[in-house]
């Protein structure tokens, strides 16, 4: 019997990759999206089903889960992949902005899996990916409350694998870093152009912009390759909790987790420093 997908942010980047992998590996896909009558490409296939699916709209969710069920009997797994990043400075962002930041990337995620974990249970089997970041192990600046979305993102997923194993749900975070063809970097930017900057940030905000230009000619994965290591957290059968999705940020994340405290600030202060990295 086909095992059947539903993936949240389906209109493009990595979601719209990931539905069309899942496809071509023989599954079932529910792919869901704020806007599908915008989406021409996926209804290509046989085996999608394209339907509505809003994370801030608890009626939406509801809806794309009872039709998925309809078309195809049941689903297996469901991928938390809806997202997008303020890009910005903390102060200078306006309090509407950080609470739909929040309401999309954790509350929206929390949202669709505690709609659907009911149906697992009844299955007494699934699996929850949620696509966290690099931004979720390590902070960076200008990234404050991206950051802090993903930092919340991972600790619930953590904790919520050991409730979930209980019920044989396994709970899995996937963690890219920089995506070439991704989209998500557009709306960052969108979102960034409607921040007032602080005149007393100026120096600060342009050495920064600088840093990550720079950082920006290192290697970039693309949304196949993260679709890819998506495709095998949720065919793998272990029990395995995190996924690190791109090579760029491994030397981070493993100064974060694999040094002390000094020795990552000290890391992170040296990497973010852009008289260092403009003399190199």
């Amino acid at each position: 019997m086909k095992k059947t997908v539903l993936i949240t942010g389906c209109s493009s980047g990595i979601g719209k990759t990931a539905a069309k992998l899942f496809t071509d590996r023989g599954w079932n896909v529910v792919a869901t999206m704020r806007r599908p009558e915008a989406e021409s490409e996926l209804t290509e296939f046989a085996d999608v089903l394209m339907t509505r699916l809003d994370v801030q709209e608890r009626e939406s969710i509801e809806a794309a889960i009872e039709a998925g069920i309809e078309r195809f009997g049941r689903i297996d797994v469901l991928i938390n992949n809806a997202g997008f990043g303020l890009f910005g400075l903390f102060e200078a962002t306006p309090r509407e902005k950080i609470r739909e930041q929040f309401e999309v990337n954790v509350f929206g995620v929390m949202d669709v899996t505690r709609a659907l974990l009911p149906h697992f249970r009844a299955n007494k089997s699934g699996v929850v990916i949620n696509v966290s970041s690099g931004a979720g192990v390590f902070g960076l600046p200008m990234l404050s409350l991206y950051c802090a979305s993903k930092f919340a993102l991972e600790g619930f997923t953590e904790s919520l694998s050991y409730e979930l194993a209980s019920q044989n749900v396994a709970v899995k975070i996937v963690e890219p870093g920089g995506v070439l063809t991704t989209n998500f970097g557009k709306r960052s930017g969108e979102e960034a152009a409607q921040i007032v900057l602080l005149a007393d940030y100026a120096d600060f905000v342009s050495e920064t912009v600088a840093v990550f230009n720079g950082l920006r000619n290192n290697r970039m994965a693309t949304e196949e390759e993260v679709a890819g290591v998506i495709y095998e957290a949720a065919t793998d059968g272990t029990d395995r909790l995190r996924y690190i999705a791109t090579e760029d940020i491994k030397p981070w994340v493993a100064a974060r987790r694999e040094t002390s405290d000094e020795e990552y600030l000290k890391f992170m202060r040296e990497l973010l420093d852009a008289s260092k990295l403009s003399s190199q």
